[in-house]
């Protein structure tokens, strides 16, 4: 049972991906098609799987939609937090001295600002939508991997074969990209795990507060926030796309974890 967390993390995710995916080519509705009078229908009805919201729509058909939105934002903002930061840890690690400090003050400095702030700031100023959510939870994420980086770079910089590289004259930008780098994409490949899960809660936490993904494109945090009204009418209204969230987030995460004990040979010995 070593690999549990890893099994069961990897079948919540691609359960995840697989309605991201499958809601590209098929949904049982469409997920902006509104029916008054079938509002307000309850689970388990024959059309409508997940029952309908206030306007009719079918839930089932927006859960769908509202993973690739989901998926979408937390990739992409998780890309440009990983590339950005990787390179910014890489270099600190390598150069060390002034440039260290004033790369890892700067990380210092955007890691004060939330994910949240950043994104009402950017929305005053750019307009809500996804790019808006994108950037924020991109930008977060830059000095979590520049730390993580710079952390694992600096323990192979120190390691034996990099020391001969330098005395064979390799320059630092060739030991970083031949024996750095890919000494550390284990370490790379569980964190980026775990902020994609941090990076779906934040989307739907922004969609929620009405600057992340903008209708009519479906969003699990806007159902949220459009269930507010309705919990004791119809409380499946909240239930279901935070459900959806918490399977989401809680896959990558038991994924992260699972990842971490197999790619580590030290925690491998003692499990």
């Amino acid at each position: 049972m070593k690999r549990t967390a890893l099994w069961l993390g990897a079948a919540l995710t691609t359960i995840v991906v697989a309605m991201a995916l499958v809601a590209q080519a098929w949904t049982p509705h469409a997920p902006n098609r509104m029916n008054m009078r079938a509002r307000f229908v309850a689970p388990g009805d024959p059309v409508h799987w997940l029952g309908t919201d206030h306007f009719g729509r079918d839930i089932t058909s927006m859960i769908l939609a509202g993973a690739w939105q989901s998926l979408h934002v937390a990739v992409l903002a998780v890309a440009l937090g990983l590339g950005v930061g990787v390179a910014l840890g890489l270099a600190a690690a390598a150069r060390r001295g002034a440039i260290d400090a004033v790369l890892m003050r700067a990380n210092d400095v955007v890691f004060a600002f939330p994910a949240v702030l950043s994104a009402l700031v950017l929305a005053a100023v750019l307009g809500a939508g996804a790019h808006t959510a994108v950037i924020a939870i991109g930008v977060f994420n830059i000095p979590v991997f520049a730390r993580v980086a710079r952390a694992g770079a600096l323990q192979i910089w120190a390691r034996d074969y990099v020391v001969a590289a330098r005395a064979a004259g390799r320059g630092w930008l060739g030991i970083t990209v031949i024996h750095v780098l890919p000494n550390i994409a284990g370490l790379l490949v569980v964190q980026a795990t775990i902020q994609l899960a941090l990076a779906i809660l934040a989307e739907a936490g922004l969609s929620f507060l009405g600057v992340g993904i903008q209708p009519p494109a479906p969003s699990w945090g806007r159902m949220l926030s459009d269930a507010q009204t309705y919990l004791d009418r119809a409380p499946h209204l909240a239930l279901v796309p935070g459900a959806a969230i918490a399977l989401a987030v809680f896959g990558l995460n038991l994924l992260g974890d699972g990842l971490r004990d197999w790619l580590d040979p030290k925690l491998r010995r003692t499990r």
